[in-house]
């Protein structure tokens, strides 16, 4: 989101004349008429405050355990509040985040019913992400909400109702946080929180170089430190973040994934900087002056992650992570500013990075575009995963000079054609869902529906939530997994979910609730099969420790593994466990 003239290039997007055609929509918008009626108010008033352009965010949760995705928004508020806003408020527009629960039937009928009231969870504030976990490992998943100001972590009763625990748990964290993540990163079997910062933000002024007001770049500001915060087990969390090394390295944070990137089987994350090196904060090994303590260190640059290929830092927003051809090969994509393209880091055997973003054709048909949402899904159950990125400016684009928030930009969905082969654009064929343009911030990614597809929840910053259902047509077999840890954290946050052919080959997902931009996704892994129903087995490589494995022949269904009901896995060295 670094900030600054841009000129958007006049590029071709890249269409392949080989392309398959499609007989019916990708994607199907569904948000209203499901009952899922949002309208996020940035807090604009004229005064161009940066936070206002900023969120906000969205999360997937299945906050009563009944078996489906409900939904949970982040809304704004003005920083000025004697200020109009610059975009009239609909008839009936409410303040406050919103939770809708899901009343999916039998046959994937949709609907949503407003709760926030009963529910206990309509924070008002200037709002910004939202991580989700089950802290207390009581079967309850748990909303921590991240705001410009005061932050609150919500408790599950388990009954419809949270309760605002923040001050109890002593994770006020103040100033401007952004994403945030759960992660058991010293798999004691209870998960921390990670929440990333932006900038130190103050009221000032900020002008085009025709001498127009404007929002003012990060670079206006100083940087800040991602906070760690250990999970104590008692309903308290401790500040562990000088004592791990994390303020070893400040940055303007606004994206957070998890992942073992350092390949020890260890949580590790990294943060998506806006104009700044990446940060990779790699779960290196036992404090020397602590042994019951781990430290982080920074290894953003050494395992090439920091920057693209030409060296230069750029605007990161989203990020995303997976295994885009099914090979083993993890890929990295991190969202960024018209003119530098999106990129995308592939994995190396040795465990580094390189930046494929040319390769793969990402860079030219991302230029155009200020992406913040991305998530990588297989939307039609090939066993290849594809793009979407929610896209919206964050300087006035010229061709909507007189609009009232000129903003707006399409978002972009992406087919993965197969390793050496590329991306291919494919929004326009991908139906009227994806035709309208909107200030995009977060994307969510889950099942809905529960029918195997996977769905994009998005939110857009001074305007409506869309909900795009997945309708992709002859969509491969599919299986969704959910854990249920029990040594391990309830969530199974920081397992490795592996679905092994009958061929002997395989397909690995890391179980994770974050990525993609102030969000919180489905945290079921995943995986398209194609037109193969020949599975093997399932195996689960647990954060706390060992490996089981579970035999599977059936697909098309949704499949619950819980920690120690398995066989154990015998692993290539004889060994069992992980």
């Amino acid at each position: 989101m670094k900030f600054g003239a841009v000129a958007l290039p006049l590029i071709a997007l890249l269409l392949s004349c080989n392309s398959p055609r499609r007989s019916a929509p990708v994607f199907e918008e569904v948000a209203k008429q499901t009952g899922l009626d949002f309208w996020q108010f940035s807090g604009a008033t004229g005064d161009f405050r940066l936070p206002e352009i900023t969120g906000s965010g969205a999360a997937l949760i299945d906050y009563d355990n009944d078996g489906d995705l409900d939904v949970y928004l982040i809304q704004g508020a003005p920083m000025s509040p004697q200020g109009k806003p610059l975009v009239p408020l609909p008839q009936g527009w409410k303040p406050g985040n919103r939770l809708f629960r899901n009343n999916l039937i039998p046959g994937g009928k949709l609907s949503f019913t407003d709760v926030t009231e009963a529910a206990g969870v309509g924070h008002t504030g200037v709002g910004m992400g939202v991580a989700a976990g089950d802290y207390d490992n009581d079967g309850n998943v748990d909303l921590y909400v991240t705001n410009f100001g005061r932050n609150v972590l919500y408790r599950n009763n388990g009954n419809g109702t949270f309760m605002d625990v923040t001050g109890r748990a002593g994770v006020e964290s103040t100033g401007w946080s952004t994403s945030a993540a759960f992660i058991d990163y010293d798999r004691d079997g209870l998960l921390d929180l990670a929440v990333v910062h932006y900038v130190e933000f103050y009221p000032r002024n900020c002008y085009t170089p025709e001498g127009k007001r404007d929002y003012c770049g990060p670079q206006n500001f100083g940087r800040t430190v991602t906070q760690l915060f250990r999970n104590l087990g008692n309903g308290r969390f401790e500040d562990v973040t000088s004592k791990v090394g994390l303020n070893a390295a400040r940055g303007p944070g606004l994206g957070i994934l998890t992942g073992d990137f350092g390949s020890n089987g260890w949580p590790s994350f990294l943060v998506a900087n806006d104009g700044a090196a990446n940060h990779l904060w790699l779960n290196e090994g036992l404090n020397e002056a602590n042994q019951k303590e781990r430290v982080f260190k920074e290894a953003g640059l050494t395992h090439g992650l920091a920057y693209a290929s030409d060296g230069r830092a750029r605007a990161g927003m989203g990020v995303a992570a997976g295994d885009i051809y099914g090979d083993g090969g993890e890929a990295v994509v991190i969202t960024n500013l018209p003119n530098e393209g999106f990129t995308m880091f592939q994995r190396q055997p040795r465990g580094d990075y390189t930046d494929s973003s040319v390769q793969t054709g990402l860079f030219h048909v991302s230029q155009p575009y200020t992406g913040f949402g991305v998530g990588l899904l297989d939307t039609e159950n090939r066993g290849l995963l594809d793009m979407f990125a929610a896209n919206g400016a964050v300087i006035a684009m010229a061709a909507q000079q007189g609009d009232a928030f000129p903003y707006r930009q399409r978002n972009l969905l992406l087919r993965n054609q197969g390793k050496g082969k590329g991306f291919e654009d494919v929004t326009a064929s991908a139906g009227p869902a994806l035709e309208p343009v909107g200030v995009g911030r977060a994307a969510a990614f889950g099942d809905l529906n529960n029918d195997g597809g996977t769905d994009i929840l998005v939110t857009n910053n001074n305007g409506p939530a869309l909900l795009l259902l997945n309708s992709a047509p002859e969509r491969g077999h599919w299986l969704l997994v959910r854990l249920e840890g029990v040594r391990s954290n309830r969530s199974g946050y920081g397992s490795v979910v592996e679905l092994v052919r009958k061929d002997g080959t395989s397909l690995q997902r890391w179980v994770r609730g974050d990525g993609s931009f102030l969000a919180a996704n489905d945290p079921r892994v995943h995986f398209g099969l194609g037109k193969s129903t020949e599975v093997g087995r399932i195996q689960v490589h647990w954060p706390a420790g060992g490996c089981e494995f579970w035999n599977q022949t059936m697909v098309d269904r949704i499949v619950t593994l819980r920690e120690g009901s398995g066989q154990t896995c015998l692993l290539p060295n004889g060994q069992s466990g992980r």
